[in-house]
């Protein structure tokens, strides 16, 4: 157990480390969503894939901006039937009264292996998957890209069929097969929206 007297000496320890004129500054993110009020969100595409992800990413990267910076407005905007480019996205803008639109797409690249073939003959994955997730943010005003930010990893996922020669995410608990490299992408993307706390030199003045 830490106690409070062990816990005020690793930050003193921490502090001489740092230096006498290193102080401890809160940082506000690099993407301001704040000062944009109103934001859209498209549900996010998939690409090499079918199934439940894209909902349950898109969910979770609205959970992500939601708690990073309380107090916007986030309104779900359902799947498009096209891109989202700039003329879209003033339509958007003007229709709904939004600032800005959030998109995404996520690609999912076949694995190497072939699998194996499950008690109803259907060919499964069990071998590591790569996904690249890209988010953006497209203003209505302008209609261009004010932000973007990627992420990747890899998983093995057990949960995955072959279908029509895609990946087909089937499983009956999304968040229990597919939570974790969701929850690593996002939290990468969705760096830029927190805010933290940096080490910075004061300046003395004499």
């Amino acid at each position: 157990m830490i106690t409070t007297r062990s816990a005020a000496f690793v930050l003193a320890l921490c502090a001489a480390g740092c230096g006498p004129n290193q102080i401890r500054v809160l940082v506000p993110p690099r993407l301001d969503l704040k000062s944009y009020g109103r934001l859209g969100l498209v549900t996010f595409t998939v690409e090499n894939a079918t199934g439940s992800i894209p909902q349950l990413l898109t969910d979770r990267f609205e959970e992500e901006a939601l708690s990073a910076q309380p107090g916007i407005e986030m309104f779900e905007l359902g799947p498009l039937d096209s891109t989202l480019d700039a003329a879209r996205a003033q339509k958007i803008g003007k229709q709904r009264n939004l600032a800005a639109v959030f998109a995404g797409t996520l690609r999912v690249s076949r694995p190497q292996a072939r699998g194996g073939i499950t008690g109803n003959l259907v060919p499964h994955v069990e071998e590591s998957i790569r996904f690249d997730l890209s988010v953006w943010l497209v203003s209505t005003a302008s209609g261009g890209t004010v932000w973007r930010s990627g992420s990747w990893d890899t998983e093995s996922v057990g949960q995955v069929s072959f279908a029509g020669g895609m990946l087909n995410f089937v499983a009956q608990d999304p968040k229990a097969a597919y939570g974790g490299i969701v929850n690593r992408l996002v939290n990468l993307v969705g760096e830029d929206l927190w805010s933290r706390w940096e080490w910075q030199t004061q300046t003395q003045t004499h």
